[in-house]
């Protein structure tokens, strides 16, 4: 048999509900608190990315300017701490704008939406602290620079330290072709300072062998850690930065040798068909 079709329009055609309100329906002050704490849920996580991003590149900004510094373990020039200042502050700022947010369980539920500017953050100061003091920032020294009480993971703080061989990298190639010397810190009658007269190079070294060692293989069961998952990718990288300024090593000490006293580059030799240059 045919059906009845029916329309909105006539109120009577409609299908009874009496007894099924939704307003009388018991599931209906659960479900609304469930999305009372879903959109509290995603608004918290929009500010923590949002945070996450303006650390980032407030970070960013602080390693150029550090990048302008020519000496080791020297204090910053005055124009530098003056820029980075400023900067600093906003990003304690930042932290001390998530911090509720990132509190008890929401420090490890959203430890992924903070993660890439805590990075950033650690590869900064810890970038100073080898401009100021050639040595590696410790992990109590790193987790007192985050305001708000925010944890510093172990893996974020690591993570950090691969992405600062990156900038030592640049710091060193770009000191040698300005100067024409490798960085090296200032030679002291101290006999207990490890770091007199040590070169960057040495230094590069040394962390390539300790992370080279470093174990990311084991895990808990619980999920691949952020340092298990980026390690590989980092530690091909931090090899690349050594032997980078390696060979930009041997070019000035070796192949230096073999050009003449103020010997200096031709621009246009390429375009001449490289004319050559008497050596010694």
């Amino acid at each position: 048999m045919a059906g009845t079709k029916r329309h909105f329009e006539h109120p009577s055609d409609a299908p009874s509900t009496s007894g099924n309100s939704p307003t009388s329906s018991p599931f209906m002050p659960m479900f609304e608190t469930f999305r009372n704490e879903l959109d509290q849920h995603h608004d918290r996580r929009e500010r923590i990315i949002k945070a996450s991003r303006d650390l980032t590149a407030l970070s960013k900004k602080i390693i150029f300017s550090l990048q302008r510094v020519r000496q080791l373990q020297a204090p910053l020039p005055a124009s530098v701490t003056k820029e980075n200042d400023s900067r600093l502050s906003a990003i304690g700022d930042l932290f001390a704008s998530v911090a509720n947010d990132l509190q008890d369980i929401n420090a490890w539920r959203y430890q992924r939406q903070i993660s890439g500017g805590v990075q950033e953050y650690m590869e900064a100061v810890s970038f100073q602290c080898y401009l100021e003091a050639q040595r590696l920032i410790t992990y109590e020294e790193a987790q007192a620079k985050i305001p708000g009480g925010i944890v510093l993971t172990e893996d974020d703080y690591v993570l950090g330290l691969f992405d600062l061989v990156g900038e030592l990298m640049r710091f060193a190639i770009t000191t040698m072709a300005t100067n024409g010397t490798l960085p090296r810190g200032a030679t002291t009658r101290d006999v207990d300072d490890v770091a007199a007269g040590r070169d960057i190079l040495t230094d590069l070294r040394a962390l390539r062998a300790q992370f080279e060692g470093l174990d990311t293989s084991s895990g808990d069961g619980a999920g691949m850690s952020p340092l298990k998952r980026e390690a590989g990718k980092k530690t091909e990288v931090m090899r690349t930065c050594v032997e980078k300024v390696e060979r930009a090593v041997y070019g000035m000490i070796i192949r230096g040798r073999e050009r003449p006293k103020g010997w200096v580059p031709d621009m246009g030799a390429e375009e001449r068909g490289r004319e050559p240059v008497e050596s010694y």
